[in-house]
């Protein structure tokens, strides 16, 4: 046997020539740049239609069980989705528009109590020790380099009114494309796999599918998993700031919920507008709050989450906290939410790839 026919020489090359075409494109950027405008033009509404899918999957697979044809289980599950929003709209509609008025209202009162606090400090500086007054000094840099800094990006934002029409446009793209894209996903998802599956070779069908069917598994826990553990989180935050008295505490625990996707920094994320709210509406309210999201977040990390999602992605924390930061710092928000599931599809393409290198020798 040559060197040519040793398979750890065919994967070597293999990657030599991957990394060799990345360099090329690299220095060839023009050449990407229609591929990538269409992906742009494309990530979301497929990323939001993907999501769709995997919520109303299995209402449709529930339905084809009992017999119904697909496509009446695609419409009973769009009719199931206008239904929910609907009814969000009807029922908890009215009761944030009340708060978000209440709090716009409220306002001024607000800005006055921390002019007030400002002035204070400002009398009484003096009084004050050397390092809160050190602490106080770099914090009032920091701040006016950060406004200095930021001042282009304020005025791109004033002007950027004028790009509403534009977003006008966005929108209604994507109220169009989305359902389209989520009925095609409905009605030919199921046939993907076996698609894919017979690109392949006999001897190597079987280890196909296998990926992709840990993959499926891996997409589909992690966002019905998150969405529903999101929901259980807001629920939670809700009935604590009620208990407490919170103002506010139906829009602060509807942030929360959407707060909860992002990984590891939702919760902390959620429970500064609230904690603020609190020092504003009594200071006392502030521990309050803490301990509200510091039980809310004991009973998700320990009952509701390990109950839902099970260990199907099983990434040790420190993992989580390197992965959201080096996210983070190349794609922003965007990468710190979608890292994690992104992690976990690698991880089953690495583990898979092992086992069959593993299995050959």
């Amino acid at each position: 046997m040559t060197m040519f026919d040793k398979k750890w020489f065919r994967y070597m090359m293999a990657i030599i020539l991957f990394l060799l075409i990345v360099f090329l494109l690299s220095k060839n950027q023009f050449l990407l740049t229609p591929f990538l405008i269409v992906i742009k033009t494309i990530f979301l509404p497929f990323v939001v239609a993907g999501i769709l899918y995997y919520i109303c999957r299995p209402l449709v697979a529930w339905l084809e069980n009992k017999k119904a044809p697909r496509w009446l289980a695609i419409l009973a599950a769009y009719a199931a989705i206008v239904l929910f929003v609907f009814g969000v709209i009807k029922l908890v509609g009215p009761v944030i528009n009340d708060q978000l008025e209440h709090f716009v209202a409220n306002l001024p009162a607000m800005a006055s109590a921390t002019t007030d606090a400002i002035k204070y400090v400002q009398e009484n500086w003096t009084t004050f020790p050397n390092f809160v007054q050190d602490a106080l000094i770099k914090a009032n840099a920091e701040l006016e380099s950060r406004i200095h800094s930021n001042a282009g990006n304020i005025a791109n934002g004033i002007f950027g009114v004028f790009g509403i029409i534009g977003g006008f446009i966005n929108t209604l793209f994507y109220l169009v494309l989305v359902p389209f894209i989520l009925f095609y996903m409905l009605k030919d998802g199921h046939r993907l796999a076996p698609n894919v599956v017979s690109f392949f070779s006999q001897s190597k069908k079987e280890h196909v599918k296998k990926i992709l069917h840990e993959i499926d598994k891996t997409i589909s826990t992690y966002i019905q998993g998150q969405i529903l553990v999101s929901v259980i989180v807001g629920v939670l935050l809700y009935i604590g700031y009620l208990i407490i008295g919170l103002n506010y505490s139906l829009v602060l625990a509807v942030f929360g919920m959407f707060t909860n996707v992002i990984p590891f920094l939702g919760p902390y994320i959620a429970v500064v507008p609230a904690f603020f709210v609190a020092l504003f509406q009594d200071p006392i309210m502030a521990l309050y709050v803490a301990i509200v999201m510091f039980v809310a977040q004991q009973i998700e990390g320990n009952i509701v989450s390990p109950n839902i999602m099970g260990k199907t992605l099983n990434i040790h924390p420190l993992t989580i906290i390197v992965l959201i930061l080096s996210a983070g710092n190349l794609m922003g928000i965007i990468g710190i939410i979608f890292v994690i599931p992104a992690y976990s599809i690698v991880k089953v393409l690495v583990l898979n790839f092992v086992r069959i290198v593993k299995l050959n020798n």
